[in-house]
């Protein structure tokens, strides 16, 4: 069984991935993994922090002469960010009660309900986990499974098909197009006319403080008929 957890907090010195179940004598590069964080980190109206972080994976583990040995694949990746918040991540006790506690949570995030779970008074116990800062090691890991999958001739596109109500137009591409069209757009958006207008509403979006929900498709080629089963989930 493929498995994997990962470890670190937005703000702190690096995040950690272990991904245990990868077969041995599998090709793995650091660069593919660099690759899809890069992929990450781009997109219009992106956030500061992908602005800020040029986010490279480094595995220290479970991988010699680029073939993996059968071992857990531990992942690195160094945060940036670490030299300006040492003394709010610190792991000395030095720094406790120095006034730079959080104590008001966040609407609509995991910083009340983990405050109270965990019993924290300080919410940034709790939102350096809760935050998408953590999804780089999910594409890292990712990466690695895409080495896996590529050895079956399984293959996963991506495209995103509605942004603040504007959906695309274009239909019936086949899965070559529909990556070749999407690997060129900031958007990764298949339709220029859509794009464009999903660009005016992003810039509204963000003018007035707001954000807007979209609307992706993944679609995945080469999968046998019958993998998995329907009977547990």
């Amino acid at each position: 069984m493929i498995r994997y957890l990962t470890a670190g907090e937005s703000h702190g010195s690096s995040l950690t991935a272990i991904l245990e179940g990868i077969p041995a004598g599998l090709s793995v590069r650091e660069d593919d993994i660099n690759i899809d964080l890069a992929r990450r980190q781009i997109g219009y109206g992106r956030g500061q922090r992908m602005g800020i972080e040029k986010d490279m994976g480094k595995i220290t583990s479970g991988v010699r002469w680029g073939k993996t040995i059968g071992a857990p694949i531990t992942l690195v990746i160094q945060n940036r960010e670490w030299e300006k918040w040492k003394a709010e991540m610190s792991i000395s006790p030095q720094y406790e009660g120095k006034g730079i506690r959080l104590n008001r949570p966040r609407p609509g995030h995991a910083d009340l309900a983990g405050a109270i779970k965990y019993n924290q008074r300080d919410i940034r116990n709790i939102l350096e986990r809760a935050s998408a800062r953590e999804t780089a090691c999910r594409v890292a890991v990712g990466a690695v499974a895409k080495c896996l999958l590529k050895e079956f001739g399984i293959k996963v596109i991506s495209h995103v098909t509605e942004i603040g109500g504007i959906r695309i137009g274009v239909q019936n591409l086949t899965p070559e197009d529909v990556y070749r069209r999407a690997e060129v757009s900031d958007l990764r958006c298949i339709d220029d006319n859509a794009e464009r207008e999903m660009k005016v509403k992003i810039d509204e979006a963000k003018a007035g403080g707001d954000s807007l929900g979209g609307i992706f498709e993944i679609v995945v080629t080469g999968v046998p008929i019958g993998l998995g089963t329907y009977t547990q989930w």
